[in-house]
């Protein structure tokens, strides 16, 4: 059985870790694909129920959730061609909910956070979630001076140029006006704008795109802003970012204030004051979303007071004061052509589905992931039958049954390789994971290309003029092997790269360029992730960096008897992880090629910069009844303030927060000598009004 099919609630330890890591690879990659490339490979369905099968996750197992895990991330990476810029405030994601019965649990939470019975008020703005591509616009004394994508949640693409192009955006707002806002929306293109370009491209031989989002994406995302000009995008504005004034004191005031600005507001907004409402809402607008001239898919709630929104705050890279309701899957029917087997780098062989192109939803179909053998045989998938798909559920395109009254006569079950397609050697299965994979390892060509290719990706050390093709080609020539060959290139292969079919002067300086910047100072936690270490991402490689600080440092500790219990201690990585990274530091060849590599590379030591407030590092309790805001609501304050939450006493304590009726814990503060505080106290360290 697949790991995906297992209830969340029957799921072992084990199996959790290793759905996790897949999670975390599928949905990073997935967010490259989306924000970087406009050109996804998974739908929003997917992309939502794989997010909720890893909350579910790690919500039942917290102890395992991954330090890059996808619940601590928003978009990604700023691409190559744009200058970056730092948002005033993050610029953050929503969390999703897919059942009507969802929505009664997430007013109970705010109920509960924010300490209010059933027949206090409590106010929602619905709105028509936008299929399109956010953007933050900012103003300064009325005039538009800056555009910037979401980009990571921190940092956006500069759109500034293009952003302009688009006639719905006001560049002088109508006074009043705060000093300096930033104003946050969607740009979009409408179905029949989508259709027209499609119509155009076809005629002038260009590239079609799949639907209206990815339209609107690419235009915007134009180096040249004349192309966004000549292509018809619309803006919709729905929130603010920063604002050097508040005038206004809920969330449908503000939207007021924004059509008084000058900016397009969608006509669907609505104002909901209880469950009914908003389940009504989420109906009416599945209803009207074919008729409607642009792509939506779901709707958002926002709690409309705007007091509310502040004491609720952020979780991890989410609003609790919003979410988004999205629309159900669709599915469709298709034939399966082939099934092949793809190489992973770390040898992971992935069994992958070649349907005929099928148009789900608007959105063309051609492939879909099987996962593993156990899939496969589960569902009895072969080569020819005829198969829905859907497009939720797991990786890429589901596929969620096979029409068996429609399989050929000479059909066969699909056999599993037992050697490498690539390599030749033979393919092993851990007992305890799902996954088959190559044991051909340094000698297998697709691995080894595939760790180059990691070596020198933008989030790794970045070497760019090294893209996926060039090191495909550097490698069948034999100049390029192991990582350390790339430092060799120069000497021993200038002369016949110049010779070679697509490069001139110009491009192989550039590259040399490139490659000397590497040597000349890296950032060590990009190193660590370059070095394509098992089950260690983008933000665990931070934590390592963090945590160690130099390379020679962390190699040498990693050598220790004590290295899992040196590793452990790091929130966010466990036992397993901690094996993965020892092992690979502890591998005789490995061990030679980070030699060599370090007398290439000049390593940077790690810096952390942080905003610091009192309770940065420091350990907190809180005890008894808090008079003005929830324990839930504490808490939250304390870990954004940088503090770590505890529930028990000890002498690791720092602060112990006094509510009313503080018992034992307060007295055993006062045996050790810890400082204890008032719950307004607390509050006025925080700089709370």
């Amino acid at each position: 059985m697949s790991l995906r099919e297992i209830p969340v609630q029957e799921l072992t330890p084990l199996e959790a870790m290793a759905e996790l890591k897949e999670l975390a690879h599928l949905l990073a990659q997935a967010d490259v694909e989306y924000y970087q490339n406009d050109s996804p490979s998974l739908t929003d369905a997917q992309y939502d129920s794989l997010k909720k099968r890893n909350e579910a996750i790690e919500s039942r197992f917290p102890e395992l959730t991954l330090a890059e895990s996808p619940s601590f991330k928003v978009g990604a990476k700023v691409a190559e061609g744009f200058d970056k810029i730092t948002h005033l405030t993050p610029m953050l994601s929503l969390s999703n909910i897919f059942e009507e019965n969802e929505i009664l649990e997430f007013t109970d939470r705010i109920r509960r956070f924010l300490n209010l019975s059933s027949e206090d008020a409590l106010d929602f703005v619905a709105e028509p979630k936008i299929d399109g591509l956010s953007y933050s616009a900012l103003y300064e004394n009325g005039i538009y001076v800056k555009g910037a994508t979401r980009g990571d949640g921190t940092q956006g693409e500069d759109i500034t140029a293009n952003l302009a192009t688009i006639q719905g955006l006001p560049k002088k707002l109508i006074a009043p006006f705060p000093k300096k806002i930033e104003i946050r929306g969607e740009v979009y293109m409408t179905k029949a704008d989508f259709f027209a370009l499609n119509d155009e491209q076809e005629k002038l031989g260009k590239k079609t795109f799949a639907n209206p989002r990815n339209a609107a994406a690419g235009s915007l995302r134009q180096l040249d802003p004349t192309i966004t000009a000549s292509r018809k995008l619309s803006v919709f504005a729905y929130t603010i970012g920063f604002s050097s004034e508040e005038m206004w004191t809920t969330h449908a005031e503000l939207l007021e204030h924004l059509k008084r600005w000058g900016f397009p507001v969608s006509l669907e907004i609505s104002l909901c004051q209880n469950d009914d409402e908003l389940l009504s809402y989420y109906r009416q607008m599945g209803e009207k979303r074919a008729s409607l001239s642009y792509d939506i898919d779901g709707v958002v709630y926002k709690v409309n007071r705007l007091d509310y929104q502040r004491r609720l705050g952020f979780i991890s890279r989410a609003p609790r004061w919003a979410i988004a309701h999205k629309f159900p899957p669709m599915q469709a029917q298709t034939l399966l052509k082939k099934i092949r087997i793809q190489v992973g780098r770390t040898g992971v062989l992935t069994p992958v589905a070649d349907l005929e192109p099928i148009n789900v939803g608007g959105v063309m179909v051609s492939h879909a992931t099987l996962h593993n053998a156990d899939e496969i045989e589960r569902k009895d998938i072969r080569e020819g039958d005829t198969v829905i798909i859907q497009r939720a559920g797991d990786v890429i395109p589901q596929i969620v049954s096979v029409l068996k009254d429609k399989r050929p006569l000479n059909s066969i079950p699909f056999e599993f390789p037992k050697l490498c397609p690539i390599c030749h050697s033979h393919v092993a299965r851990d007992p305890d994971e799902a996954a088959h994979y190559c044991t051909g390892g340094l000698i297998c060509p697709k691995q080894a290309v595939e760790r180059l290719k990691h070596f020198v990706s933008r989030e790794a050390l970045d070497i760019e003029g090294l893209g996926k093709k060039n090191i495909e080609t550097f490698f069948e020539k034999g100049w390029i092997k192991t990582p350390i060959d790339i430092f060799y290139l120069k000497e021993h292969y200038s002369k016949a790269l110049l010779n070679t079919e697509g490069w001139g002067e110009k491009s192989v300086q550039n590259l040399w360029g490139a490659i000397q910047k590497v040597t000349d100072g890296t950032p060590l936690d990009k190193f660590i992730f370059a070095l394509g270490i098992r089950q260690v991402g983008q933000s665990t490689a931070r934590l390592l960096a963090e945590q160690f600080g130099s390379f020679s440092h962390l190699n040498e500790e990693m050598q220790k008897e004590t290295a899992v219990q040196e590793l452990t201690r790091i929130d966010g990585i466990g036992e397993v992880m901690a094996t993965d990274i020892i092992d690979f530091f502890r591998e005789p060849n490995n061990e030679k090629l980070l030699t060599e590599l370090q007398n290439k590379i000049k390593l940077l030591p790690f810096h952390v910069n942080r905003v610091q407030t009192p309770f940065t590092g420091k350990t907190l309790v809180f005890t008894g009844s808090l008079e003005h805001m929830t324990r839930m609501e504490a808490k939250s304050l304390a870990l954004a303030a940088g503090a770590k939450v505890s529930g028990s006493v000890s002498s690791k304590t720092d602060f112990v927060i006094l509510g009313a009726d503080a018992g034992s814990k307060a007295k055993k503060a006062q045996e050790l000598g810890i400082t204890t505080l008032t719950e307004k106290e607390f509050k006025d360290r925080l700089e709370i009004i």
